[in-house]
């Protein structure tokens, strides 16, 4: 169940960025996270804390429930 919800969360993630035409480096830059990360977080092989999501969204400029 994890693994799904990881999933969709990471592919949200990556259109969301995709929309704003910024790359994977960009978005870990304005949400300070490592850019690898980032990477990890949008194919779903990370569980990232609320406040990791809350800074992606915060960089992608929209709101939490936007991401879900």
């Amino acid at each position: 169940m994890t693994y799904k919800v990881n999933m969709r969360l990471g592919k949200r993630i990556k259109r969301l960025r995709k929309e704003l035409k910024i790359s994977q480096e960009e978005l870990a830059g304005r949400a300070k996270i490592h850019r690898t990360y980032m990477g990890r977080i949008e194919r779903g092989e990370s569980n990232p804390p609320v406040y990791t999501v809350y800074k992606i969204a915060t960089a992608l400029r929209k709101s939490l429930k936007d991401l879900f």
